[in-house]
This record gives structure tokens, sequence and C-alpha cells, in this order.
């Protein structure tokens, strides 16, 4: 009788090491003993129960979210050193991780050219899991834009805003994956717009500056309106101290680019073959003192420095030390918008330019020819 006696006990210890186990950090409520009251903590009213968001954050993300996909790519490469050396593998793989965006419910979407640059493999994953091949139809390294194609068919698709409308102390929120972390929604605001001296001078993009927090991982990534349409793709962070800022390509400039991918499988870029300095009145009255060679007004300006032998600058009669007043119609002060300006023409299409040589003014007309492309 003792073995019964002893697994008697033994089956209520593991019950009630259980009923304890299963009941820790509440307190027991026996039938028929007072329990005491618990502490105050607060002595306010109760609130309003609560009503369903109606954040404009909140919808903004949920109409463009479903089409903000992660891009995984792997570049291959030979290692010299390897194979016969016996100093690692042949091959090297190395691999990234970039955002895009579906623009086209048959698979086309948007990304930085930067995030699928030399990828022997692009995969893409939709926010539901669903993972495709990617195929890249073209990339743009002048402006960072790139279209990948995957094979399927009802997608997701964002809405694409103006980018011309995008005016400094609207909302600004990015979605894309962050460091790995696939969905992730930061916002701020328009800080500024035609950022043209952003990542260096000369740039062919006026970006959009914001303070939406962006990190490695968000390239490609939309950034969108309070109404959630697409109005720039995410590209290019500067740090700061205390904070970041980042850059976006208006979407009207990736659409243009985006649109040449699509025709020809590349972009096509004007050019008219000039190098550009920037002219301040200091820089002109040193260069009047010390030359003969220019006579210079002591102005914030663009000069010319140099023309390219058979270029469309030097058919067209443009010479150094003229400094660019006008492109079109358009005023220039510096060196961007006098590359803006030109881009805004077409290859072979008569291109007005005013310049003031030996003080007067001259208006010229320059055919920009196609950019050679790379490769």
């Amino acid at each position: 009788m003792v073995q019964p006696r002893f697994l008697s006990r033994l089956t209520l210890l593991a019950a009630t090491a259980g009923l304890l186990t299963s009941c820790t950090g509440t307190r027991l409520a026996l039938p028929g003993v007072p329990q005491p009251e618990q502490p105050r903590i607060s002595d306010a009213a109760p609130g309003p129960s609560l009503q369903p968001s109606s954040s404009v954050i909140v919808n903004a993300v949920e109409k463009a979210g479903p089409a903000v996909v992660r891009i995984d790519t792997v570049k291959r490469t030979v290692n010299p050193l390897g194979g016969i050396f016996g100093r690692g593998p042949s091959i090297q793989q190395q691999q990234g991780q970039g955002s895009g965006f579906i623009t086209r419910s048959d698979g086309v979407l948007l990304t930085n050219a930067h995030v699928v640059e030399g990828a022997n493999e692009v995969s893409v994953t939709l926010p539901d899991g669903r993972s495709f091949t990617g195929k890249v139809l073209g990339a743009d390294p002048l402006t960072d834009v790139a279209v990948v194609k995957v094979v399927a068919s009802k997608l997701p698709v964002a809405t694409l805003g103006d980018s011309n409308k995008v005016r400094p102390g609207e909302w600004a929120i990015a979605i894309g994956n962050p460091l790995g972390l696939d969905n992730t929604v930061t916002a701020g605001i328009i800080s500024a717009i035609q950022r043209t001296n952003a990542i260096g001078e000369g740039q062919r993009v006026p970006y959009i500056q914001t303070d939406a927090a962006v990190n490695p991982g968000n390239s490609g990534g939309p950034l969108i309106n309070d109404r959630g349409q697409v109005i720039g793709i995410n590209t290019a962070i500067r740090q700061a101290p205390g904070a970041g800022l980042s850059f976006a390509i208006p979407i009207n400039t990736a659409r243009q680019i985006a649109a040449q991918i699509l025709e020809r499988g590349y972009a096509s870029h004007p050019y008219i073959g000039v190098r550009l300095q920037a002219l301040t009145p200091q820089l002109a009255k040193e260069i009047n003192a010390t030359t003969n060679e220019c006579r210079l007004p002591e102005v914030n300006g663009v000069v010319v420095v140099e023309v390219m032998d058979n270029s469309p600058a030097a058919r067209g009669g443009l010479k150094p030390c003229d400094l660019i007043e006008k492109v079109g119609d358009k005023p220039v002060r510096n060196a961007s918008e006098v590359q803006l300006a030109v881009d805004r023409g077409q290859v072979g299409e008569p291109l007005a330019i005013t310049v003031q040589r030996n003080g007067s003014s001259q208006n010229l007309t320059v055919r920009p020819a196609e950019l050679p492309r790379e490769g």
C-alpha cells in the first residue's frame, strides 16, 4: 500500500504545481472568501471609447503599401586569387537588398539603378509573401532609375502623383525595407524641392528633400503624399549631426526615364559639350585682374570654362568665358540649372542659349546631341 500513497502525493504535487504555474501573477478567487480591493492607480474619468483611426498617414499607407516590394539581388564576381591559388572560391557572391514599387498590374515595377546594378539574380517579394524572379529591363545611372519586370498578373499597383505640384511643408511618407526590416513606414514633411546640389554639382535630377527617416534598404522605395500617391523614389541620404536628410527622385522625372526604358531599353540624354564653373564677384575680379582672355561681369552666375571640339556647343558658337544667362526661356544661376535646362531639350532640336560676352548679350542656337552611353 506504500506505492499507491506515494503515487497519490506525486499526482497532487503535479496538479498543484500546474495550478500555480498557470496562475502565476493572478490572485485566486476562492468561493466565500472576501477579496481585498485593488489599489487605485488613477482617479481620472474614463475616456470615450476609441473610434476607428482616420489618420491620413494610415490611409495613405493602406493605399500604396500593398504595391511596395522588397528586392533582393545576387552579384557574382570573379575572385582573381581564388581557385588555383586556394584563397577562397573562384566566384564570389555579393548579396544586396533594396525596395521598389509596382506601377503596372502585369508586373512592371520601378526602383533605383544602384539597387540592381550588376545583379545576376533579382528576387522580388510582395508584402503578402509572394516572391518572383525579376528581370531588369533597363537602368539609367545618370538619374538612378531602373525598371524591373516579373511574370505575374493582377498585382497591386501604386498610383503615381504629380511631383510638379509638391510643395514644402506637405506630408512625406516613405515606405520600404530599411536594414532588412520589411514594410517599414516613416513620415515627415517635404523640406525642399528642386535640390540640384543635393549630392554634388551638375546633377540631372532636381531632388525632393524630406526629413522622413530613410536608411540603407529604403533605396528604390516610394515617397508618397497624404493621398497615397507616389511623388518620388527614395534614393539618397546625407547624414547630419542629430538627424539625416533624405532625397527622392521626383516621380515625373522617373516616369519619363521609365517610359524611355520600356520603349527602347535605355534612356536618352541630350548634351552640348561644355565644362562650366560657378562664378562669384570675387572670382570674376581675380580673373579680370590676372588675364586678358576674359572680361567677366562681377556677378554670381555660371561661366563656360571649356568647349569640347566638334561638340554641339562648338557648332553653336559657344566660347570659353561666355556667361550663360538663359537656356531656352529659363534664366540659369548655376551649373546644375544649365544641366537640367539642357535635359529638358530634345536631341537634334534647336535650343536657344543666351550668353553675355564682352559686356553684351548674344543669342545662340545649339542642337544637343545624344550623350554617349557607358559600355
